[in-house]
C-alpha cells in the first residue's frame, strides 16, 4: 500500500546568501590591556642589506633560468643580490662578493653542469656554507640539469672541473701558491660534498617557470616573507579585511586570541588569512603561516611532523636533530609560545588532531594571535586548548561570497581583463554571474577558461555547466563532503541536495527520520562543514554549486544507467525507470511530476517498489509528494 501526503509549496531551488556573518563566542573577562607594539623586520633582518644572493655560473645561466629567477624575486620585492659581471677578473673572490653574502639572509645557489669549473663560484659556496653555521644564513641548492650525486662524490662535469683545478695545482712552482690551491680544493671538497647533502630543487624534467614558481614558495616560507597573492580574489573582502585587523590590533586580552575563518571550499578563506598575514606578521615577535596542512597531511603521519618541524623553526631556535615524535614537536612549540607573543595562521585545517599538535593544551603569550582556516565551524572549539582552566577568546568569520556586482567585477577581471563585460558579453556574463551565486574560485576558475573566447563558446559553456560541474570547482567543494563523519551524514547530504532543497525544516526531518535517517546529529553536522543552512522561514538551504556537486555524487554511482543510482531527481529519467520496470532494490527516492504518470496512462496506482520512494512534484506547481512503501 502507498501512502502519498501533501507537501507545502517548494521554494527556488537553492539560494545563496551574501556577505559575511559574525559569531563572538564568550570567554573570561581581562583587566590587563596590552598595546599591539609595531617592531618593524624582525630583528634577524635589520642587519641584512639583502634578503637573498644568487650564486651561479654565467656562462650556463645567466640569460636563461638565472634572468627568469631574478626577475621573478624582484617582481615579488624580494631584494636580491646579484653579480652583473661576466669574466672573472682575478683568482680571488672579490670583496663586494664578499660583502653582499655577509649581508644578505640567504643564498639561492644554482649548480649547473659548469658551476665547479668557476673558482669564484666555489669560493662563493663555501663562504655560503660558513655563513649558514656561523649566522643562520639559509641556504636553497638548485640541482639544474646535474645530479646531486655527481656534485657530490664530484663526477661527470663537476669531476672534470675539480681535476683540471688539481692540475693547475700540480703545475704550480711556486711552493706556497701551491699549497694554498691544495687548501682551498679540499676546502671545495667539502662544500660541494655539504651543498649535495642538503636538501635541494631539481628542475630535471620539469617547466621552468612552474619550477621557478614552487622556488619563489620555498623562499616566502623560510624568508618568512607574505605569499603575495596574484588574484584578484579579495575583491569585495573589505569588510573582512577591516575586521580582522580590527581583531589582530585588540590587545585587550591576556588569554591567547583564536579566529576561525570558516566556510565551503574555494570561498577565500585561505586568500584573505594570506593577505591579513602579509599586512601584520612583522608587529610580532614570531609569524608562522602554514599553508594547506590538510592536503600536506592527508592520511600521512610524516605530513604533520613536518609541519610540526615547519611551525617550530619559524616561532623559535630549534636544533638540526630530526625528531620522529609528534607530541615531542607540540611539548616544543608549547615552550615557544609560551614565551613570545606569536602571530600563527593555520591554513585549512580538517581535523582535532591537527589542532592539538599545533596548539598543544599549555596557553600561549599574552597578546599572541591565532587564525584558523576551516571548512569545519565546530573543530577549533573542540581542541585541547579550549579545555584548560583559562579558555582562549575565540570569535568566528564566517564567509558566504561575493555579491552580484563583485561577481561580475571577479569573472571579467580573468575573462577580460577589466572590471565590466565587453559588449555582446552581458547577458551570458549575467548568467554565469547568476551560476557562480558569488563563489569566487568559480568566478575565477570559469572567467581564466572563458577569457579570449567568444559568445557562442560561453552559451556552449553554460549548457555544459547544467549538465556537469567543472572538475576543479566539484573536487575543491567535495573535500567538505568527504570529511562527514559517517555514512549517514553523507546519506542525508544526498537526500537533501537531490530533493529537499527549499523545503521546511521540520518537515523535512519528519519524512527523513521516516526513512531510518537521522538528522538530528546530521543537519548540525551539515551545517558546522558549511554545506547547508536554514533560512528565514526555516526552509533549508543550500548553495547551488554545493547541492550540484552532491547530485554529482549520486549521478558517479551509475552514470549511463540510472536505474542503479539510489537517488533519481531528474523527471524525465524516473520515468523511464519507471516504465521499464527497473530500479528495485536500488533506489531509495526519486523526483517525478504525477501529470508525466497520467499522461503515459499509466495512472497513479502503478507499482512502486523501493525501500523509501519520494516522489516530488514538478517545482513549477509548487506542490510535492511523498511515497512510502
Amino acid at each position: 500500500m502507498v501512502v502519498l501526503s501533501e507537501l507545502p509549496e517548494v521554494s527556488s531551488s537553492s539560494s545563496s546568501t551574501h556577505g559575511h556573518n559574525l559569531i563572538t563566542h564568550g570567554h573570561n573577562s581581562s583587566t590587563h590591556g596590552h598595546s599591539l607594539i609595531t617592531h618593524g623586520h624582525n630583528s634577524s633582518t635589520q642587519d641584512h642589506r639583502y634578503d637573498v644572493f644568487l650564486s651561479f655560473r654565467g656562462v650556463d645561466v645567466r640569460h636563461s633560468f638565472t634572468d627568469h629567477l631574478h626577475k621573478a624575486l624582484i617582481d615579488a620585492n624580494i631584494n636580491t643580490f646579484l653579480d652583473d659581471e661576466e669574466i672573472e677578473t682575478g683568482e680571488d673572490l672579490k670583496p663586494e662578493l664578499e660583502s653582499a653574502i655577509k649581508a644578505s639572509r640567504a643564498s639561492i645557489i644554482v649548480l649547473s653542469k659548469n658551476y665547479a669549473s668557476s673558482t669564484w663560484c666555489l669560493d662563493e659556496l663555501g663562504l655560503i656554507l660558513e655563513q649558514r653555521i656561523t649566522s643562520n644564513h639559509i641556504v636553497i641548492p638548485i640541482f639544474y640539469h646535474v645530479e646531486p650525486t655527481h656534485v657530490r662524490k664530484q663526477q661527470s662535469s663537476f669531476g672534470d672541473a675539480m681535476a683540471k683545478h688539481k692540475q693547475k695545482m700540480d703545475e704550480e712552482t711556486d711552493e706556497n701558491k701551491r699549497s694554498q690551491w691544495g687548501q682551498k680544493i679540499e676546502r671545495w671538497n667539502k662544500a660541494l660534498i655539504e651543498v649535495a647533502n642538503l636538501k635541494g630543487n631539481d628542475v630535471n624534467g620539469r617547466f621552468e617557470t612552474e619550477f621557478i614558481e614552487e622556488i619563489m614558495k620555498d623562499i616566502y616560507r623560510r624568508l618568512h616573507i607574505p605569499l603575495r597573492s596574484v588574484r584578484p580574489l579579495l575583491l569585495g573582502m573589505d569588510y573582512s579585511i577591516n575586521f580582522i585587523a580590527s581583531w589582530l590590533k585588540d590587545g585587550s586580552s591576556h588569554t591567547t586570541d583564536i579566529l576561525t575563518i570558516s566556510g565551503i571550499g574555494g570561498i577565500g578563506k585561505t586568500s584573505l588569512a594570506e593577505h591579513v598575514y602579509g599586512l601584520y606578521w612583522r608587529e610580532f615577535h614570531k609569524s608562522s603561516y602554514i599553508e594547506d596542512i590538510t592536503r600536506r597531511c592527508d592520511g600521512k603521519y610524516i605530513g604533520l611532523l613536518d609541519i610540526q618541524k615547519q611551525l617550530c623553526g619559524d616561532i623559535s631556535k630549534t636544533s638540526s636533530i630530526q625528531i620522529y615524535d609528534v607530541s615531542k614537536y607540540t611539548s616544543m612549540i608549547e615552550n615557544a609560545v609560551a614565551r613570545k607573543r606569536v602571530f600563527i595562521v593555520l591554513d585549512d585545517i580538517n581535523s582535532i588532531d591537527q589542532l592539538d599538535a599545533l596548539l598543544g593544551s599549555k596557553g600561549f603569550h599574552p597578546g599572541s594571535k591565532v587564525i584558523i582556516t576551516t571548512k569545519d565551524r565546530c573543530l577549533t572549539e573542540s581542541c585541547a586548548l579550549f579545555k584548560t582552566n583559562i579558555k582562549p577568546k575565540h570569535v568566528e568569520h564566517l564567509l558566504e561570497g561575493l555579491d552580484e556586482t563583485e561577481s561580475q567585477k571577479l569573472l571579467c577581471s580573468h575573462a577580460f581583463m577589466c572590471n565590466h563585460p565587453k559588449e555582446g558579453y552581458e547577458e551570458v556574463s549575467d548568467k554565469l554571474v547568476e551560476y557562480c551565486q558569488g563563489h569566487p574560485l568559480a568566478l575565477e576558475v570559469l572567467g581564466k577558461l572563458l577569457h579570449n573566447r567568444g559568445v557562442a563558446y560561453w552559451e556552449g559553456c553554460m549548457k555544459g555547466l547544467k549538465k556537469e560541474t567543472n572538475d576543479r570547482i566539484n573536487n575543491v567543494l567535495r573535500m567538505s563532503f568527504d570529511s562527514l563523519p559517517s555514512k549517514n551524514d553523507k546519506d542525508l547530504f544526498k537526500h537533501i541536495a537531490c530533493f529537499f532543497v527549499g523545503i521546511d525544516r521540520d518537515l523535512s526531518e519528519t519524512i527523513l527520520e521516516a526513512c531510518d535517517i537521522n538528522t538530528r546529529s546530521g543537519i548540525t553536522n551539515l551545517i558546522d562543514r558549511c554545506l547547508l543552512s536554514i533560512g528565514s522561514n526555516n526552509e533549508l538551504k543550500m548553495h547551488q554549486l554545493v547541492q550540484e556537486m552532491g547530485r554529482f555524487e549520486v549521478h558517479q554511482e551509475s552514470p549511463d544507467k540510472p536505474w542503479k543510482r539510489s537517488r533519481l531527481w531528474c523527471h524525465k529519467e524516473s520515468l523511464r525507470v519507471l516504465k521499464r520496470k527497473k530500479g528495485k532494490g536500488n533506489l531509495l527516492g526519486l523526483a517525478l511530476d504525477m501529470r508525466m504518470l497520467e499522461k503515459e496512462k499509466l495512472g497513479a496506482s502503478y507499482e512502486l517498489k523501493t525501500d523509501a520512494l519520494t516522489i516530488h512534484n514538478d517545482l513549477r506547481r509548487g506542490k510535492s509528494w511523498l511515497a512510502r512503501a
